[in-house]
């Protein structure tokens, strides 16, 4: 995650998530934005999420877990260190807790909960919203240096071994779809499943998305990643990297498909289709 951009400006899927029976699993961070609705459930390290986000699943998270106001899980919630729960959340499995309990008002949890440290019922401060309200005003402000060392204390002084999964407000992911109003991008050796939506889209290397590619601007697709589905852009450019197959059609303003690369489908483009052979020779 970029300190010069909001952090949840794009859906950010990191290399290696994989979607696993329901679950979203990841071997970092899972960042949430509020308002928004996870149909899996979700495995990652520490699990963070903005007000009002629903989640379909069960949360493990070996790390921390924060769940602002008004979130809801569809399961039960297994934590590795501590828990911060604020008000009226609902939990409608078991929360376990390895470490501490902060909790706020009217928190229901069906199936009780237990924390192996201490248990405090208040109200937590919203750590996603204070934090990245704080980080968002001193970009703003032009205040790298100070945003630097705030992500670097949050971050317990150093880098994450692994870049969090970020999925912004407002979104809507699930086994049909991961819809975002925002660019997206997803890493490399992923496999998901479900139709992307999004301003644009930027697929890495070796992916196996079960699903197709929708955006308004321009597509991405990596080398050696498989599209089980149609790529379609209202009025941006489809690139299909060498190696990259699409097993549905590719529609869209311009076209560059790179040698090697496989479309199964029909192509279609508005304007420029463009064929880049080895060596950077081009073919009309």
């Amino acid at each position: 995650m970029s300190l010069g951009q909001d952090p949840l400006d794009a859906l950010r899927i990191p290399d290696g998530t994989t979607v696993e029976e329901h679950d979203l699993v990841t071997d970092g961070d899972v960042i949430v934005g509020g308002q928004s609705t996870v149909e899996f459930g979700v495995r990652g390290n520490n699990v963070i999420a903005g007000e009002r986000v629903d989640f379909g699943g069960d949360i493990e998270a070996e790390g921390d877990c924060r769940l602002d106001t008004w979130c809801s899980v569809d399961g039960n919630v297994l934590v590795g260190c501590d828990a911060y729960l604020g008000e009226r959340v609902h939990v409608a499995g078991r929360l376990m807790v390895s470490g501490d309990l902060d909790i706020g008002d009217d928190v229901d949890i069906e199936e009780g909960f237990e924390a192996n440290g201490w248990i405090v019922i208040r109200n937590p401060v919203p750590t996603l919203v204070f934090y990245f309200v704080v980080l968002s005003q001193l970009l703003r402000l032009g205040e790298q240096d100070a945003a630097d060392e705030l992500a670097g204390a949050l971050a317990d002084g150093g880098e994450p071994d692994h870049p969090p999964l970020v999925i912004p407000r407002s979104a809507s992911v699930s086994d049909d779809a991961w819809r975002v109003s925002t660019p997206a991008s997803v890493g490399d050796g992923c496999r998901l499943h479900g139709n992307i939506r999004a301003a644009e889209i930027e697929m890495g290397e070796d992916n196996n998305l079960f699903g197709s590619l929708r955006a308004r601007g321009d597509v991405f697709v990596g080398s050696g990643t498989r599209v089980h589905g149609d790529v379609t852009t209202r009025g941006g450019t489809v690139t299909v990297a060498e190696g990259a197959r699409v097993l549905g059609d590719v529609s869209c303003a311009d076209l560059e498909i790179h040698e090697g690369a496989t479309v199964d489908g029909t192509m279609r483009a508005k304007g420029e289709m463009r064929l880049v052979r080895e060596g950077g020779r081009d073919a009309e």
